[in-house]
């Protein structure tokens, strides 16, 4: 049988268009907060190493460059704390998105076959579990996984959207019990470089890779990483997959053969930005300041900021419990400010609202002025209540 693409859910930011109009409506206009993309400029050296690398008339390699593959693994150590990574066990991927949505199939999982992921996370692990003819199971900790059919694990780590990072301890419990079952364990680890809290903002955010998480044993494991968040390359669809040599081999073959190859000239701008640390400092360093603005001000107006320890989001809800996550939505677009309902992310999700930090210095102080104004102007001093 074909793929039946009504089996798969409604593309969620689909869903968002009433509000968006709302919001479109607004005297001052839209200050989108829905989606995690970048505003702010590539970096020029990553942009100058594309240019360089623009005449490129031939085929690039699947497997990648052997300068991109070899940054990879001294970012790692530099970066993540993971040394002696083999060189040949890093694939580059045409963004990460790709990659999450198409490994359950990738590793040949069907039906009867089982893929964990977290009670609140990305729609796509899911979405992927599906289109293999998987079962998707959401579980937070090993005691809720099925007693049998688990092939593939995914862990998010900082979480997408809740910001929640997994300590070493957490890891090496799923790594354990992934080895004991006989599953593969995919780290989804996208916003790594954005750590806002300690101890993981002097610590780092461990990787499914550390050698406290493994034992020094990497077979079973995948790393996944992306750099659309770090250095501003969303339009570029730079990200990489790495950890077990079999595994990363067997992908490759597949990936040969479907001719999912990352450009040449992408390949030499994203082996630059891995090995520039500088623009990822600054970078951070914009997201830490509009992080500060926003959270300060959805405090100020009333709303709880839960988790966000990480990552380019705030986990966000009205006071107390109960609201529904789009009567949040609605009332917050009516400001002119859109953002995703905690749905989207599964059912555990829907109190909450991710705002992501995603807009350019303007927008975050219009943003945190409208939020005051909201403050002072609602009928029930309620800025989250739908009026």
């Amino acid at each position: 049988m074909g793929l039946d693409a009504r089996s798969l859910p409604a593309f969620p930011w689909d869903t968002l268009a009433p509000d968006a109009a709302i919001a479109r409506a607004h005297p001052d206009g839209l200050i989108d907060l829905s989606v995690g993309t970048p505003v702010d400029p590539t970096p020029s050296v990553i942009r100058h190493a594309l240019e360089c690398a623009s005449d490129s008339p031939g085929y690039p390699t699947t497997q990648g460059t052997s300068e991109l593959r070899d940054a990879a693994v001294a970012w790692f150590e530099r970066r993540r704390g993971v040394r002696g990574l083999d060189p040949s066990a890093v694939l580059p991927t045409i963004g990460s998105k790709e990659l999450v949505a198409a490994l359950p199939a990738l590793l040949g999982l069907g039906a009867g076959d089982v893929v964990v992921h977290p009670t609140i996370a990305y729609p796509t692990y899911d979405v992927g579990a599906r289109l293999a003819g998987a079962t998707p199971v959401p579980a937070d900790d090993v005691g809720g996984w099925p007693a049998d059919g688990v092939r593939l694990v995914w862990v998010n780590s900082p979480s997408n959207p809740t910001g929640v990072v997994r300590g070493v301890e957490e890891l090496a419990a799923i790594v354990a019990e992934a080895r004991v079952r006989g599953a593969v364990v995919a780290s989804d680890e996208c916003y790594a470089e954005l750590a806002w809290e300690e101890p993981w903002a002097s610590d780092g955010v461990p990787s499914i890779l550390d050698p406290r998480v493994t034992g020094g044993d990497v077979r079973g494991l995948l790393a996944v990483y992306s750099l659309s968040k770090q250095s501003n390359l969303a339009g570029y669809r730079a990200a990489f997959v790495a950890g077990d040599p079999d595994l990363v081999a067997a992908l490759l073959e597949v990936r040969k053969h479907a001719g999912m190859i990352m450009p040449g000239p992408v390949q030499a701008a994203m082996t630059v930005a891995l090995a520039d640390d500088a623009h990822v400092r600054a970078q951070r360093e914009s997201y830490r300041a509009r992080r500060g603005i926003l959270r300060a001000a959805l405090g100020d107006a009333g709303y709880v900021v839960d988790d966000s320890q990480a990552g380019l989001y705030l986990w966000v809800r009205p006071p107390g419990a109960g609201q529904d996550c789009r009567t949040t939505v609605r009332a917050l677009a009516e400001r002119g400010i859109l953002v995703a309902p905690g749905e989207f992310y599964g059912p555990a999700g829907a109190g909450h609202v991710r705002i992501a930090l995603t807009a350019t210095d303007a927008q975050i102080d219009d943003a945190a002025r409208r939020l005051l104004l909201a403050q002072v102007d609602s009928p029930q001093g309620k800025p989250w209540a739908m009026r």
